[in-house]
């Protein structure tokens, strides 16, 4: 079943239940995903790949916008700028935990072949597509210096 697909029954089940919230940030979701579709093209569906990358960055300005919320105290909004993310988490792969990371990375670096830091950029590239939904960008670069310093 797509993404799409998901998302609406996982609408009709929230329309049901009266979940309102939900709703709103399923709605979203499916939103974001029909003009990416309209913007390649006449009804074309979105490859896994990119459906992962839209829902990422859905998720990543929900939650830097709670986080200023929470900075100017308005919580009300803030909760449910967290509440939104953690709707559009469950349709994400799971996050690698910092030992998983680790791991990946140092595969992708002896594959590669890479001796210190001059191959960053072929370490990044390589390793945020391998990685691409499991982990945030920001984590595997700094994973990435980490490893190829030496500290």
């Amino acid at each position: 079943m797509s993404l799409k697909q998901q998302i609406d029954q996982d609408i009709k089940s929230a329309m049901l239940a009266k979940k309102k919230d939900e709703l709103t940030a399923l709605r979203a979701i499916k939103s974001a995903i029909l003009l990416a579709e309209t913007e390649k093209g006449a009804g074309n569906d979105l490859s896994k790949e990119a459906e992962i990358k839209l829902l990422t960055k859905a998720a990543k300005q929900r939650n830097e916008s709670a986080e200023l919320y929470a900075q100017k105290g308005r919580d009300d909004l803030s909760s449910k700028e967290r509440f939104e993310f953690e709707i559009i988490s469950k349709y994400l792969p799971e996050q690698l935990s910092d030992d998983e990371l680790k791991s990946e990375i140092s595969t992708v670096i002896s594959e590669i072949g890479a001796s210190g830091m001059q191959d960053m950029g072929k370490v990044m590239g390589a390793a945020t597509k391998r990685l691409a939904g499991k982990a945030d960008g920001k984590k595997i670069s700094e994973m990435v210096k980490s490893i190829l310093s030496g500290s």
